[in-house]
């Protein structure tokens, strides 16, 4: 697990929201600070867990790299064949390492077949007690009660996590009760502004996250012989979009 990307909705939506008006305030253009934005994040995911775990305050490097960004956007270096562009490592480490994370696209094709075979073999339950362990999950969320969420998950549960490359998320599954469960309560830490509702996600009772008055999470569970199998998180903001529609 990434300690450096485990964060609260608050921390993750804040830090988003503080780099765009960085690059906004820079540019002039909310289209071109969402283009730096996103060019950030790929860049914070083009280093390696343990570069990202170094990085003390993971916001100022984030900001700072934004800056860079504006900066080279504002002030284009002309290219030709006589002039070779020098680049800093970490610009040429963005232009090499495009990552776009997209779970469960972040998995291999072997990872992908195992999560949905699980599902099929296990022993489906009957929807009212998918969503009463669903609630059971939420309000063990709530409460930060680790013991009880682990009590409602498998032992070896798996959690994927898909920000999109948009936000500051765990960007590999997270596997076993215990690990799951504290991915969970971080994430889903209580704050004034947050909120943590059931209501039905693609048909059945899903964890609904909001911060202020925007989803911030969109949380799926399988349920198979009276436990959670696995955990689906939502965080991409573009896939959120339909969820924060006036």
């Amino acid at each position: 697990m990434d300690e450096a990307d485990v964060v609260s909705i608050a921390e993750l939506l804040d830090e988003r929201r503080y780099l765009l008006d960085v690059a906004c305030w820079m540019l002039g253009s909310a289209d071109e600070a969402e283009c730096v934005v996103d060019e950030v994040y790929r860049r914070w995911y083009g280093l390696s867990g343990a570069a990202r775990r170094e990085i003390a305050r993971p916001r100022s490097w984030l900001a700072r790299s934004a800056g860079r960004s504006c900066l080279s956007r504002l002030a284009p270096v002309e290219r030709s064949d006589d002039t070779a562009l020098e680049a800093g490592p970490e610009e040429v480490e963005a232009g090499v390492s495009r990552v776009l994370l997209d779970a469960p696209g972040c998995l291999s094709p072997d990872e992908r077949a195992r999560a949905s075979l699980r599902v099929r073999r296990s022993d489906p339950v009957a929807p009212w007690e998918h969503d009463a362990l669903v609630r059971a999950v939420g309000r063990a969320c709530l409460d930060g009660d680790a013991e009880h969420l682990v009590s409602l998950l498998c032992p070896d549960v798996t959690a994927f996590f898909d920000g999109g490359g948009k936000v500051r998320a765990l960007s590999r599954p997270v596997h076993g009760g215990r690990q799951v469960a504290h991915s969970l309560l971080t994430l889903l830490a209580r704050r004034s502004r947050s909120a943590l509702t059931a209501q039905s996600v693609n048909g059945r009772t899903g964890l609904v996250a909001r911060y202020g008055r925007q989803v911030a999470a969109i949380i799926s569970l399988d349920v198979a012989d009276h436990r959670v199998i696995q955990v689906w998180v939502i965080l991409n903001p573009d896939k959120l979009r339909s969820w924060n529609q006036p």
